[in-house]
């Protein structure tokens, strides 16, 4: 009977984690963080799912935010739940214009790089490479850095400090 009931909770939580909801990007936080406007108008932060667009206080991050908001600002979009992240922001893919990955889109214009340490689709790897060979949008510098070792040297700055 427990498991039962243990594999009833476990079934509706995914599905209620995983499901397709609807909604319109009413904010851009930065390249890869906006808010939704749900239509029992309630405000959703979505964290999208698979990649990391340079901070704001980082070189392109200003780019990376204008480009989200270029594609998505406005719009209605679909987008299904993945997980939670550390700060209780939901992680999302977003699709939008019928069948556009939101992701997959930043990734090609070069704003934002492949999160491998959470996803594993080769799919997106490959179109940061072409970004990259290509020298588009961040990869135009060379030395451009990781949002990650960005972070990083922050918090060791802080910790000098």
């Amino acid at each position: 009977m427990k498991l039962k009931f243990v594999c009833v909770i476990l079934f509706l939580s995914y599905h209620l984690l995983c499901s397709q909801s609807k909604g319109k990007v009413i904010k851009v936080k930065d390249g890869d963080t906006v808010v939704v406007l749900l239509g029992n108008n309630r405000q959703e932060t979505l964290r999208l799912a698979e990649v990391d667009c340079p901070e704001s206080g980082q070189a392109f991050g200003k780019n990376a935010k204008q480009f989200t908001s270029s594609q998505v600002f406005g719009k209605k979009v679909v987008f299904y739940r993945i997980a939670k992240d550390r700060y209780k922001r939901t992680v999302a893919k977003i699709f939008y214009d019928d069948d556009k990955y939101l992701s997959a889109e930043i990734i090609k214009s070069g704003w934002g790089w492949w999160y491998f340490k959470a996803s594993k689709s080769v799919e997106l790897k490959d179109y940061e490479l072409k970004a990259k060979n290509s020298k588009t949008g961040l990869w135009k510098d060379n030395n451009a850095i990781s949002p990650w070792e960005f972070r990083k040297n922050k918090r060791k700055k802080k910790e000098v400090l």
